[in-house]
């Protein structure tokens, strides 16, 4: 099969669940944690799977957008997995339906998890969560809500209660656990429908609630969350006398750790793509908290991508050191100060980490 992104969404489950029930209802015999939300999705994801993968368990995890490799959202036991036959059989089962990449994905490795022997599953939204494919699930023992803020007004509504609305649709006979919620209205919402809300504000909170409510050691939450690892989110990198930093943070809210990590730094460039469904000036405002050098806009690889130039051009209402470059790789072969952060899209990411690992190559 041919991997593409999923640009066509189709309203609504009833393709997955369809898909689903042709391969024997897999999801019927797994325990599943779903997780919808704007920012944090990715990293609660993988606190939950280290902590079922301490206490024993054995875990499928989908998570969405791949950030170095595609199978990277595929994983079992934290290993990403290639799930290919599965696709191809759900593919095959299903032609009649005309389903997206992302419904076949959704189930073939729903079927993946079931047939390699997982008890548990944590699945992310790939885009809302009420009509989102993956909320075809019949049922789950968690539901996740992390931080709620603007995104995908197109899709979603334009208000922030409509937004809650959205991602509540993944609450289904099941307990919620909520995360910290910079709006006061997403706030009052996720009360008003008997969300419990986690602890303290960072998504590890979110997890260890989750975990408490389903009943796993305490051992185990304690370990699972030291063993974490989140790719593409504020990633340090250190690599011939330079630190790189790469952050897939895609709107306002979700650059908050990004702009904790370099506020204080002095020498910094910024490389900086935006899809043109984002928010910039957002970002933009938000970013320029930090001491920034320069920064260098670059297309991101996505149809939806701005140019360089449009880039540039939103960049110079906020700082005053722009430039443009066509790739990633040509913005980073002229970042010449101590720190280089790539952010803006998880698109990004890939092309930075195999030109800093070039270098660490070159060096052998």
């Amino acid at each position: 099969m041919e991997h593409k992104d999923y640009t066509v969404i189709h309203a609504g489950t009833a393709v997955t669940r369809e898909i689903l029930d042709r391969l024997g209802s897999p999801d019927n015999a797994l325990k599943i944690i779903h997780i919808a939300g704007t920012n944090g999705k990715g990293s609660t994801a993988e606190f939950f799977t280290r902590i079922l993968i301490a206490a024993g368990k054995r875990v499928g995890t989908f998570t969405s957008p791949a950030v170095y490799d595609f199978y990277d959202q595929f994983r079992i036991d934290g290993v990403p997995y290639v799930a290919e036959k599965y696709f191809e059989e759900a593919h095959a089962i299903s032609s009649d339906l005309q389903p997206t990449d992302f419904e076949i994905q959704t189930a073939g490795i729903i079927n993946a998890f079931y047939k390699e022997g997982c008890e548990w599953a944590v699945i992310e939204c790939g885009l809302g969560g009420l009509g989102d494919a993956t909320n075809a699930i019949n049922k789950k023992e968690l539901a996740v809500i992390t931080s709620i803020s603007p995104e995908h007004t197109e899709y979603l509504g334009n208000t922030i209660e409509e937004i809650c609305a959205q991602k509540a649709g993944i609450i289904k006979d099941c307990p919620a656990v909520i995360s910290f919620q910079p709006s006061e209205i997403a706030e009052k919402y996720f009360k008003a429908i008997g969300g419990i809300f986690a602890d303290g504000k960072d998504n590890s909170s979110t997890a260890i609630k989750g975990a408490e409510i389903l009943g796993l050691p305490e051992e185990a939450i304690e370990k699972g969350i030291k063993t974490a690892k989140l790719s593409g989110r504020v990633e340090k990198i250190s690599a011939c006398g330079r630190q790189y930093i790469l952050d897939g943070a895609h709107n306002p809210a979700a650059f908050e750790p990004l702009i904790s990590a370099i506020k204080d730094l002095t020498g910094v460039t910024v490389i900086f793509g935006c899809l043109k469904d984002k928010d910039i000036d957002g970002i933009l405002s938000a970013l320029g908290k930090a001491h920034i050098q320069k920064i260098i806009a670059v297309p991101c690889p996505n149809p939806r991508t701005r140019t360089a130039e449009e880039v540039k051009k939103a960049c110079s209402k906020y700082f005053s050191n722009v430039e443009a470059e066509e790739s990633v790789t040509g913005a980073l072969d002229k970042a010449d100060t101590e720190t280089a952060v790539v952010c803006g899209s998880f698109t990004l990411l890939k092309e930075a980490k195999q030109w800093i690992d070039s270098l660490t190559d070159k060096r052998q």
